[in-house]
């Protein structure tokens, strides 16, 4: 006798599960025992699942053509131990149930998203009320206290100086919580200076696309205000693309590394800023990666965005929503974090940088010094870097670090950042 649940036949003839989406996973400690919590990168989902190590080893192995016998002998394998096919199944329901399985359910699930998101002109505050408050007099406060922090500069940004706008910064994009005294020490610069009329700002486009620049023509919606965002200088980037720019719009919807830099502008300028959203995917799908100066779509598309701000005659200013190191074991590397590791980050990352502070950027060393271990530390930072350098070539000539620090990851990692102004 067979049994369908959900699209599978459980019995002596049983059809393949879905298989698992693309999910990110962290080993957490419960009362004692250690679960995998999974979560959805893309955001299509909100749940967070927590799975004994067997179960996650049942979910992990749901590649779409194992069956329930086929799940039962590598269980065997691993554990030494039978699974019933209706534990299996049990499990399978239950991601099923909060769409992590790749079928029909999910694509329902991801269709209702993104024509919801397709239909709208701004781009809501993701993260608002989740990473940071969602009331107005809330935010503000919670920024204030960036300026005041233990290693926070000191003071809230005072009178404006200068003739100019800052051209460049590097930021974090790490949550505020962890990062707000590297915010403070990079956009208490920026506010120190004369507005710009338009910001560049270059995200990291974490769920990946297969094409090195997503644009949106949507206004970010921020507690403090909603950000424009500049519709004639994207006509113009269109233009400079040989893909289709808004092909993967999609990935801004819960795309932290700008809307957190679209909150810091708000906060200050509120509406009279404009900012044109750019998320940095890989720049290259070709084997071996070859460096960014030799491929045509990248060079074109940056160049045209050298050649708006060069127009803009020092009245805007660029920004790169940038981390740097992902180290540790939820990172999947197989080590614990100690000082040694902490040292040897900090060390590359100094590295890095040295292509960037003092006198003399050079956007082809910064990325050969991250590649020449394979990006070894996993910076994620590493494109948009790149990308606001190839930007503001001819504009600037000198880096300053303000600030560098590293935060703990809560299942077992280190995160580094940093705050470089661009002059």
């Amino acid at each position: 006798m067979r049994r369908r649940v959900k699209g599978a036949i459980v019995g002596a003839m049983s059809e393949p599960f879905p298989p698992l989406r693309n999910i990110d996973a962290a080993p957490v400690e419960h009362e004692g025992e250690t679960f995998i919590a999974i979560h959805d990168p893309s955001g299509y989902v909100d749940a967070q699942l927590m799975l004994s190590a067997p179960a996650f080893f049942i979910a992990a192995s749901l590649d779409g053509v194992s069956d329930t016998a086929a799940l039962q002998a590598s269980f065997r394998t691993q554990f030494g131990a039978d699974v019933a096919a209706a534990q299996i199944q049990e499990i399978v329901d239950y991601l099923d149930d909060n769409g992590f399985l790749l079928n029909r359910q999910f694509e329902a699930i991801q269709e209702r998203v993104d024509r919801q998101f397709a239909s709208t002109k701004t781009r809501p505050a993701y993260l608002a009320g989740r990473s940071y408050p969602e009331d107005p007099e809330q935010l503000r406060a919670f920024i204030d206290s960036f300026f005041i922090c233990e290693k926070g500069p000191g003071s809230a940004p005072g009178e404006v100086t200068g003739d100019a706008p800052l051209p460049g910064l590097i930021v974090p994009h790490i949550d505020f919580h962890r990062g707000m005294a590297g915010y403070a020490h990079g956009y208490g610069q920026l506010f120190a200076r004369p507005r710009p009329e338009v910001v560049f700002v270059f995200g990291v486009a974490h769920a990946g696309a297969p094409v090195p620049f997503i644009l949106t023509r949507k206004h970010f919606d921020t507690p403090l205000g909603k950000v424009e965002t500049d519709q004639e200088i994207l006509t113009r980037l269109e233009g400079a693309c040989s893909w289709d720019p808004y092909e993967w719009e999609g990935r801004h919807r819960t795309e932290h590394s700008i809307e957190f830099q679209a909150v810091m502008l708000a906060y200050h300028y509120g509406p009279d800023v404009k900012i044109v959203p750019i998320l940095c995917s890989c720049f290259s799908m070709e084997p071996g990666r070859p460096e960014p100066a030799k491929l045509e779509p990248v060079t074109t598309f940056l160049e045209e965005c050298r050649a708006i701000v060069a127009e803009y005659g020092g009245r805007a200013a660029v920004i790169a929503g940038a981390d740097l190191a992902h180290v540790g074991k939820t990172f999947g590397d197989p080590f614990d974090i100690d000082d040694g590791v902490v040292a040897d980050v900090a060390g590359r990352d100094t590295e890095d940088l040295a292509h960037i502070v003092g006198s003399g950027i050079d956007a082809e060393g910064f990325y050969a010094s991250v590649m020449k271990d394979f990006n070894e530390r996993k910076v994620c930072g590493l494109n948009c870097i790149y990308a606001t350098l190839k930007t503001l070539d001819g504009t600037v000539s000198q880096g300053t670090q303000h600030h560098y620090d590293y935060a703990h990851d809560p299942n077992g990692g280190i995160v580094s950042f940093a705050s470089v102004t661009l002059e």
